[in-house]
């Protein structure tokens, strides 16, 4: 058995999915999901949406995927409470602490954890099962061979349509620290979508340098099905509902072997950014990238010749009024068309632009195709039969489920009742999905009003939608109030730093950072330091990366990892856990539960907020570089040959703002990550003191300053932000 799961961001989209054949959708409300722009639903339409999902047999996910805050814990679980007693099949969260506490407190909830998440690998998988999660959505980073692994612990759901996101899943705080929107409380702004220029030769002019083609997954979905996946999860719950109709029609007919090409053409007219990438899970492909043009490509149909000033496309496609096409020039985006009138073998388009001869055109609107795709309508096969005999009352049988009339029924004196009167009004569906097969009729020439056979038909109709649409969950009577713990709120007077080479850096706790994790002789980089050792893991390590990294993590006196594998990593090494930002660490109930020798808190919180989560062994990013994304990929396109393999590189934005971008290396694979355009100088008193100088050249200088902010403005000149330390992010 496979699952198409597909975005509902709104009511229309949702009906798109499940007329169109999908097995299941998923949605957010008014709060707490990671589409905060999408239309989402009030709870009028969501308990509607229920029951007509319910009612095809398909499954209704709920969004609960954002950074929760403490003073939000009662909200954020009463709303996950709300949403399970109005029949959700399943909630998704982010928060792997947060779903263990809703877990043990109401057990019959089912709980999916969102790729926000950010499982890549066995050791993740293993600590979300532990905690009581009964499916993963995998990282879209994620390679075969390691949902394969997955499979086998937990069922998985996987991405095979829609936009990519640039950073590592839930490490993003680029919209956030730019632009003060945060991606991880579902408010990002896309920064990754605009022009940037590297300072490497063949990068330098402006190009959209991190935007992702969409991913498209169909010509190897049977390979995932393969490695066990069970999920094949649509992304789009901020597109048209258009698009939801083409992708659910395209992936649902090659999950049954009804591939038509037109399904793939309905597919790129609705929404097709940089011609489609295969993503991550294969490997980077050439389509990976899409810096020529960021947005809604479609599909190709024809040239553009230029002819008495008109610009015409041959073609023997049919076009109509409303019809919109995207110009293409040497690969780059030129502006858009509309259609102009039907001409012998093509059409005219008018365009605000001077377009050329051979210029490319593409379709992006075609209101017969979205038209199409919104006219389908799936419908709920009844199985009627029906008995109207003297003396008895009315039997309709409707798909086994046995229904009486409320009179004893009595001979006719003329006109007796027929079968073709029973189908006349029962082939009436009003306002119901049905679609009816009629079985025996069985009457004897009794007298049946068509008043009374009208208000049957309506009684049974309606009692057999809300048999088949009703709500089976255990209802839970719980309520949170006050669910957020407190705290002892100890002072932490230790420093930790993050740095690439922690020889001459004196401070309590020394976390290494390497650019190359491949090298043998990382210890050779801390060997000098006095404090605590630890070793720096990134968000993202295949299973085999972990594997080749054990003995190397040996050395340490301890681990440092950003992704929530290092749980169950540090358990099996036997080596104390230090707790990464990336984790997100955001309330009491998460940082009571997080089990490590040290955490530090998510770099989203005000220095307050921050202030009542404080314990011994809390941390906050103080000072340093802010790490905004984690790029599991090349951004110059796997150009190795010409690669001049520099550890830093500059990305600078339309505004001149100019972002580290930092090579590193593992398993032989260079990654990336990128830092804000400015170094944070914040104070979160009482918490530890966290410093990361991996991306700065005054590392010493810096650690000296320590919580001396005044010092720490010095260092870094007028060029610094207080990051969120003291305004809140929404």
């Amino acid at each position: 058995m496979s699952e198409i799961l597909a975005p509902a961001g709104g009511f229309d989209s949702a009906l798109a999915a499940i007329n169109n054949g999908a097995d299941a959708i998923y949605l957010g409300l008014e709060r707490f999901s990671a589409r905060n722009s999408a239309e989402n639903f009030n709870e009028e339409d969501f308990k509607k949406v229920i029951k007509i999902a319910h009612a095809f047999g398909v499954k209704v996910y709920v969004a609960m995927n954002t950074m929760v805050k403490n003073a939000e814990t009662s909200e954020f679980l009463n709303s996950a409470v709300f949403a399970w007693n109005c029949g959700a099949d399943a909630i998704i969260i982010s928060d792997v602490f947060l779903g263990a506490y809703l877990k043990k407190h109401c057990p019959q909830i089912c709980l999916h954890l969102s790729t926000q998440a950010g499982v890549c690998n066995v050791y993740g998988a293993e600590f979300a099962k532990s905690l009581g999660f009964d499916r993963i959505v995998l990282a879209r980073e994620t390679a075969l061979d390691d949902i394969a692994e997955i499979s086998k612990i937990i069922e998985t759901e996987v991405f095979v349509q829609g936009a990519l996101c640039t950073c590592f899943s839930g490490q993003c705080y680029f919209s956030s620290f730019a632009g003060g929107n945060s991606g991880n409380r579902g408010r990002c702004k896309q920064p990754c979508r605009k022009r940037y220029k590297i300072d490497r030769q063949g990068f330098e002019d402006g190009a959209y340098a991190l935007s992702l083609s969409d991913l498209s997954l169909g010509e190897d979905i049977e390979k995932l099905k393969a490695a066990g996946v069970f999920s094949f999860k649509i992304e789009g719950r901020m597109r048209r509902p258009e698009y939801v109709a083409a992708a659910v029609k395209y992936y649902k007919n090659l999950l049954d072997e009804k591939a038509d090409a037109n399904d793939l053409s309905d597919l790129k007219r609705a929404y097709n950014r940089g011609n489609y990438t295969k993503g991550l899970a294969f490997g980077q492909d050439k389509n990976f990238i899409s810096s020529a043009v960021q947005g809604h490509i479609g599909e190709f149909v024809g040239t553009i010749k230029v002819e008495n000033g008109k610009f015409i496309v041959k073609s023997l496609q049919n076009f109509n009024s409303g019809d919109g096409f995207k110009i293409l020039r040497e690969g780059k985006e030129v502006g858009g068309a509309f259609f102009g009138a039907k001409v012998k073998g093509g059409i005219t388009l008018n365009s605000r632009e001077r377009l050329k001869n051979g210029d490319k055109v593409f379709v992006t609107t075609d209101t017969a195709t979205n038209s199409r795709l919104l006219g389908a309508e799936r419908k709920i096969t009844l199985n009627i039969s029906a008995r109207f005999l003297k003396g008895q009352k009315a039997k309709i049988t409707v798909n086994g489920i046995t229904y009486n009339g409320e009179k004893v029924l009595e001979k006719a004196d003329n006109r007796p009742f027929e079968r073709e009167n029973f189908v006349a009004c029962f082939k009436k569906t009003d306002k119901f999905p049905f679609e009816i097969v009629f079985g025996e009729v069985e009457t004897d020439g009794v007298f049946v009003p068509v008043s009374d056979l009208n208000a049957l038909r309506r009684r049974i109709f309606s009692e057999y939608f809300e048999t088949i649409s009703q709500n089976k969950n255990f209802q839970i009577t719980r309520v949170f109030d006050g669910a957020q713990q407190r705290l002892k709120n100890e002072n932490n007077l230790k420093t930790a730093v993050i740095c690439d080479n922690l020889n001459g850096i004196s401070a309590d706790i020394g976390i290494l950072k390497p650019q190359n994790y491949d090298k043998t002789d990382l210890y050779e980089f801390v060997k000098n330091f006095r404090g605590e050792k630890f070793l720096y893991l990134p968000p993202y390590l295949t299973g085999k990366e972990v594997q080749s990294l054990k003995p190397v993590v040996q050395e340490f006196d301890g681990i440092y990892c950003d992704g929530i594998y290092g749980f169950k990593l540090s358990e099996e090494v036997g080596l104390p856990l230090f707790v990464g930002t990336g984790i997100n660490l955001s309330n009491a109930i998460a940082v009571s539960a997080c089990k490590a020798k040290y955490f530090a808190l998510s770099k989203e919180l005000t220095a307050k907020e921050a202030g009542e989560l404080s314990s011994k062994n809390s941390f906050c990013l103080t000072a340093g570089g802010i790490k905004v994304m984690d790029l599991i990929y090349c951004p110059f396109e796997k150009k190795c040959k010409n690669c001049d393999k520099r550890c830093c590189y500059s990305l600078t934005d339309e505004n001149d703002r100019k972002f580290l971008l930092r090579r590193y290396v593992v398993g032989g694979n260079c990654r990336f990550e990128v830092y804000n355009c400015a170094p944070l100088v914040a104070d979160y008193a009482p918490n530890g003191v966290l410093l990361d100088c991996a991306s700065e050249k005054n590392a010493v200088e810096i650690v000296k300053a320590g919580r001396d902010v005044k010092r720490l403005k010095q260092i870094f000149g007028e060029n610094f932000t207080r990051g969120h330390s003291i305004k809140p992010i929404d």
